[in-house]
């Protein structure tokens, strides 16, 4: 009422008839949607700037051996460039869900205090398509295609839940990713961006924290939380409208959007300056492709008229061993002493090449790129790659 009347003030010959009929939720609600709107507009954005940053990435590490993980144990190995394409494939689903979620935002229009626009239908003398030209009126005018066709005196508050469960979609995707760098950080295999003055730990020099991508997982834990925020507001509107909604709305749907902000600028500037250590890369996965090849080996000594219940022990015993000192892998070196096998060093090197055991991988990664990012990517061909600088 204070803002009703200072615009009074400010025109008096129209203070007669300010907010004539309406509610707060007119100005309110109307207003809430057009910024979650633009909000998003600019999420969808920065979404992008980060996708083509991976697939920059992707494509330069496509061919790059290394060990793949199930359960965090060695697999069969995949490349650096493949691993890279699950982070992007994650964040299109989520720029899928924000443009359709754009594409569906509508306006409250002007519905009066329960939702059935009797005030308007009195001020415009029963006529009804009166009523209903307002609402298309007040969409044209704020840049919408519609106004929701029916409401009680709020938008249906399942539009909240909506646009956070997307928000908190992102910070899932990010959370996966950051939860990733921190885990190949450890073993030291690709690193986040680490600033020329950045201290790791104040107490151990030789440290270097993924602070960058711990803040990510934290902000991400909470966008998720802050989800049932709006469920619940949903679920617990009485009828045509209750208040609890207000002041909880006023918090959840504002702050989901500022840490998803905040995550989204960490994400771009982390997958600008991924460091990869190639080195250790292939001498992690050297130490653990000798033991996934040994089905390989021991299936060519048996055609070669070998015993595979006692090859199959032999390489037992071998591969126990090693583990057990804890040193170098050496089975092949192990292997070639032993006559029975009937294999060089040099053989067994051949059959080693990390390359020859990332399947599809490589070409997986081209495919994808080419044939599922670049088209999700075409609609934003004039838009400039964001950039972000973190304050650590």
């Amino acid at each position: 009422m204070s803002h009703v009347y200072a615009y009074g003030v400010q025109c008096p010959k129209a203070a007669g008839i300010i907010h004539l009929g309406a509610t707060s939720c007119y100005v309110g609600d109307n207003t809430d949607v057009i910024i979650m709107t633009e909000a998003l507009k600019i999420v969808e954005k920065k979404l992008v700037s980060v996708i083509r940053q991976l697939s920059r990435f992707a494509e330069k590490y496509k061919d790059l051996p290394t060990l793949a993980f199930t359960h965090f144990q060695p697999a069969q190995p995949t490349t650096v460039g493949k691993r890279a394409t699950l982070w992007i494939q994650d964040l299109l689903m989520d720029l899928e869900d924000v443009r359709y979620v754009l594409s569906t935002m509508k306006l409250l229009g002007c519905k009066g205090t329960t939702g059935t626009q009797a005030s308007f239908l009195e001020l415009f003398d029963g006529d009804h398509d009166k009523c209903k030209q307002i609402d298309r009126l007040i969409a044209e005018k704020m840049g919408f295609s519609e106004c929701f066709a029916v409401s009680g005196q709020t938008y249906s508050r399942k539009l909240d839940s909506r646009v956070v469960n997307v928000l908190a979609g992102i910070a899932q995707s990010a959370s996966k990713f950051s939860n990733d760098i921190r885990l190949l950080q450890h073993l030291k295999e690709v690193e986040e961006p680490f600033e020329k003055n950045q201290i790791g730990s104040s107490a151990m020099a030789y440290k270097r924290n993924p602070m960058r991508s711990e803040r990510m997982t934290s902000l991400s834990r909470y966008v998720m939380i802050d989800v049932l925020n709006p469920y619940i507001t949903a679920a617990t509107q009485w009828f045509e409208r209750t208040l609890d909604d207000s002041a909880n709305k006023r918090l959840s749907v504002p702050e989901a959007f500022l840490a998803v902000d905040a995550i989204l600028n960490l994400y771009i500037n982390v997958s600008d300056g991924l460091v990869v250590y190639e080195g250790a890369i292939t001498a992690h996965l050297m130490n653990e492709l000798p033991f996934m090849m040994t089905e390989n080996i021991m299936m060519d000594a048996v055609k070669a008229g070998g015993n595979r219940q006692e090859l199959h022990e032999k390489i037992r015993a071998l591969s126990q061993e090693i583990k057990s000192s804890g040193g170098r892998n050496d089975l092949l070196e192990k292997i070639a002493a032993d006559p029975a096998f009937g294999k060089t060093l040099d053989q067994l090197n051949e059959i080693c090449r990390p390359e020859k055991y990332v399947g599809r991988a490589p070409r997986q990664t081209e495919d994808f790129l080419r044939e599922t990012v670049a088209p999700a990517l075409a609609p934003y061909e004039s838009l400039e790659t964001e950039k972000a600088e973190i304050n650590v």
